[in-house]
């Protein structure tokens, strides 16, 4: 997949940018606080309607404006694609090939991207919530069903955490409507598991090469997954939901008192592991950079096999924040395969053929400039 021309206008501190890229390789370069992360974050907003960082679509329109303006062309194997994204001072709209879309799952995966950054060592390092967003981008991208799934679950356990709080403040109320909730979450949690198991299978098998090969053998990348009910892929969805309701009933009172669904795709989690030894705990900052960085470069493999083409690789200032080793071991599997927008303050520790292929621009007070 290729961006092939990207519009911009009155995105963050960007007035406007009308940039022809069909290249690779793009590197824009300047200093901190200029405007070089907006660019990633408008390709990652264009593709998966929200912003990695923003708490509100709205912090992205320029300040004093009312709208804000992303527009993309993609070139894939099989076709090409317009896509454009308004900022309104209250939600969005969506367009492709110049329909509106209305439903999120009808548009994900159109221009899969894949955004690799400092804070994505907080997939190792940081708790559960982290490592379910990125397994919900990730298989999003590639299953507009399990987008639908997802949200319908954060619906329902809205509904259904508003119904365990009424039950706590009256416990003569009915039941029923409860187990009326219950079988929509174990039926939802069911479909979920079993496409994040699927597909942590299948970035298993990517993954564990790709470490292999930046450990130079060394170390052998296990990914564990950790529900929060004791299934596992072995399971008929029969079985998993029998489990499921034997757990949410042994569970029911506590959930009551605490007016909060406790068990369920929500609440699950996996582990980066080698030799049955999770490197949240027991790796070193570069054992966890490395299982990141294999977990990040699986990711394009998995998008490739399923699609038929690699996503838009986003780099934003992390080459900075890797060792020679693996920024060569980068590098050599992006090249020439994959199209990339990098982000740097400057050209040091950037080899000099990568320097060769790219195209160079240089980014001051939101405008872009071609080296």
């Amino acid at each position: 997949m290729h961006v092939t021309s990207l519009y911009l206008q009155h995105f963050r501190n960007i007035p406007e940018l009308d940039l022809s890229c069909p290249e690779d390789l793009h590197l824009f370069v300047g200093e901190n606080a200029q405007g070089k992360t907006n660019l990633l974050e408008s390709l990652y907003m264009v593709s998966l309607g929200k912003s990695h960082r923003a708490r509100s679509l709205q912090e992205c329109i320029q300040f004093g404006g009312q709208t804000a303006m992303v527009r993309v062309r993609t070139q894939g194997k099989k076709q090409k694609c317009r896509l454009e994204l308004k900022l309104l001072p209250r939600g969005r709209k969506i367009k492709k090939n110049g329909l509106e879309v209305a439903r999120l799952s009808q548009y994900i995966g159109t221009l899969p991207v894949v955004l690799f950054a400092p804070e994505d060592l907080q997939l190792v390092k940081g708790g559960p919530q982290v490592r379910r967003k990125f397994l919900d981008v990730e298989i999003g991208q590639i299953s507009p069903t399990y987008v639908h799934h997802l949200t319908e679950l954060k619906n329902l356990l809205k509904e259904r955490n508003q119904l365990l709080k009424n039950l706590s403040k009256n416990n003569t109320f009915p039941l029923t409507f409860l187990e009326v909730l219950d079988e929509q979450l174990i039926g939802l949690s069911v479909s979920i598991w079993r496409k994040r198991l699927e597909s942590l299978e299948r970035l298993q098998k990517f993954a564990a090469e790709i470490h292999l090969s930046i450990t130079k053998g060394e170390e052998h990348l296990q990914i564990e997954y950790i529900p929060s009910v004791p299934i596992h892929a072995q399971m008929s969805d029969q079985e998993m939901q029998q489990v499921m309701l034997q757990a949410l009933e042994k569970v029911r009172k506590k959930e009551m008192i605490l007016g909060n669904t406790l068990l369920g795709p929500h609440r699950d989690d996996f582990s980066l592991q080698h030799n049955n030894l999770d490197y949240h705990t027991f790796g070193s900052q570069g054992q966890q950079r490395t299982a990141a960085l294999s977990l990040k470069l699986a990711e394009l493999q998995l998008v490739k096999e399923t699609t038929g083409d690699f996503p838009v690789l986003l780099l934003d200032d992390v080459l900075s924040e890797l060792d020679d080793s693996r920024k060569t071991h980068l590098l050599e599997t992006i090249r020439g395969r994959v199209q990339t927008f990098v982000t740097a303050t400057g050209l040091e520790g950037i080899d000099l053929q990568t320097q060769k292929q790219a195209v160079v621009y240089h980014v001051k007070n939101g405008h872009v400039t071609r080296a």
